[in-house]
């Protein structure tokens, strides 16, 4: 039963930090931009979970080396995720790890809750990649080892990090709809994928892939779902070749939300790649619609 009447949404102002691409930029803007329309009830993570705490799920997740590295910034690894390591990318990413945490938490006591982060589904075991530095989905499967956790991953690029975490991870399953191909190599029987480069007007295959991986998610017999709901797929994204368009991007996240609120299982749904300048015109209304979009099927 949702108790509430706005989504449960983790955000610190400690997630932002002057990234060269928009993914950390554009994160407090986001949650302003939410908190205004008032769609979304804000969590800051920071007062619920130590550092001490997420260090050792991080740790425990990756690889020792790899985890101490980031930490004190000793290159190259502390840069492998595609950005010259500084504290504030550091303290950024932990409490974006802390998000995920807290947020899983709130999709499992609410049915839906969102986290505005960025940077995980391409970092593998041992290092970042694709400005993705700690796995933040396979995280949460770590900390619930109970729990079967699905990720239905839409965003531009195939999560080859999931995909690895999920062969490490017994309840981890992983389903990407990507339109480029990044690391296809971790791909397996529990890390399916659909590669659709250049809808052009066939946006129903888009459709036709999300039901076949709410399907798989379901077969696996998920108990939560962390939706990727990327914007790099659009069709002026810099680094998109999907082809999608606004409205297609929003037909898209509310079919996912009325699916899985229809299958009744607990949802958390983040946000994924985007890349448009200027951010404020280009970028921020793509990830509210989604938002608005959820808090349309929910509410």
């Amino acid at each position: 039963m949702i108790n509430n009447i706005m989504i449960k949404t983790c955000f610190s102002p400690t997630y932002y930090a002057d990234t060269y691409t928009a993914s950390m930029r554009k994160l407090p803007l986001i949650a302003r931009e939410v908190e205004s329309l008032k769609i979304s009830e804000l969590h800051d993570p920071d007062t619920w979970i130590s550092e001490k705490y997420i260090c050792e799920k991080l740790k425990k997740l990756h690889n020792p080396e790899y985890f101490n590295c980031f930490i004190n910034g000793i290159d190259p690894l502390a840069s492998s995720q595609g950005w010259k390591w500084t504290e504030k990318i550091k303290n950024g990413v932990l409490s974006i790890n802390k998000g995920q945490l807290k947020g899983a938490e709130l999709a499992l006591e609410n049915k839906i809750s969102a986290n505005i982060a960025q940077g995980f589904h391409h970092s593998i075991y041992d290092k970042g990649m694709g400005f993705c530095t700690f796995n933040g989905l396979a995280l949460v499967a770590q900390e619930y080892p109970d729990l079967n956790i699905g990720v239905l991953d839409c965003d531009e690029h195939f999560g080859n990090g999931t995909a690895d975490f999920s062969e490490r991870l017994p309840n981890l399953f992983n389903y990407s709809i990507f339109g480029s191909i990044y690391e296809p190599r971790f791909i397996s029987h529990k890390a399916r994928s659909e590669y659709l480069p250049n809808i052009n007007g066939k946006f129903h295959l888009y459709i036709e892939a999300i039901e076949r991986g709410l399907d798989f998610l379901t077969q696996s017999s998920v108990d939560l779902i962390i939706y990727q709901a990327g914007v790099d797929c659009h069709k002026d994204d810099p680094f998109g070749s999907t082809g999608l368009t606004t409205e297609d991007i929003s037909c898209r996240d509310s079919f996912v939300f009325q699916s899985i609120k229809q299958l009744d299982i607990p949802l958390l749904f983040v946000m994924a790649g985007g890349y448009q300048e200027p951010i404020e015109e280009k970028l921020i209304p793509l990830h509210v619609n989604t938002f608005k979009n959820a808090f349309k099927i929910y509410y």
